[in-house]
């Protein structure tokens, strides 16, 4: 079976700031585009964010997202992103400190020794959306229990 890209929508509350953070921070390339939504091609998957003013105000400004304790730290419940391979990852997360992003949770080794051990990154994009991104060494380990 070939793996087919995702599609996923999401809530903004300013097409511009989001734009710019998706294309000048993230590297993601636009598509289709309308006065209340953006297509961007996100390492091969189509996200397009939805403009929905009422959806945040600004990631400091909204109420604190629920979280569960996974290793540790707490992750946002409501979070999505993409699995990359380890250079990618990489290069995202220089990436991401590059441009000063603010970690939720900053890069690091998640589950370290055991099944399942993943580098992981997660912040907010600008409507405080909680993203995402993580690699592993053996694509094998993705689904082992």
């Amino acid at each position: 079976m070939t793996l087919r890209p995702f599609h996923v929508a999401f809530p903004v509350s300013n097409l511009a700031t989001t734009r710019d953070f998706y294309e000048t921070v993230l590297g993601c390339t636009v598509g289709r585009t309308s006065p209340t939504w953006i297509d961007f091609n996100l390492f091969g998957h189509q996200i397009t964010a939805h403009l929905s003013p009422s959806a945040h105000l600004s990631p400091s400004a909204h109420a604190p997202v629920p979280t569960n304790a996974v290793d540790g730290k707490a992750v946002p419940v409501q979070h999505w992103g993409v699995i990359l391979d380890m250079e990618q990852w990489q290069a995202l997360a220089h990436r991401l400190q590059q441009h000063r992003v603010e970690f939720v949770i900053a890069p690091h080794i998640r589950f370290k020794g055991d099944v399942g051990e993943q580098a992981t990154l997660f912040f907010l994009d600008p409507s405080g959306n909680a993203l995402e991104f993580k690699a592993f060494q053996r694509d094998e380990s993705i689904f082992a229990s």
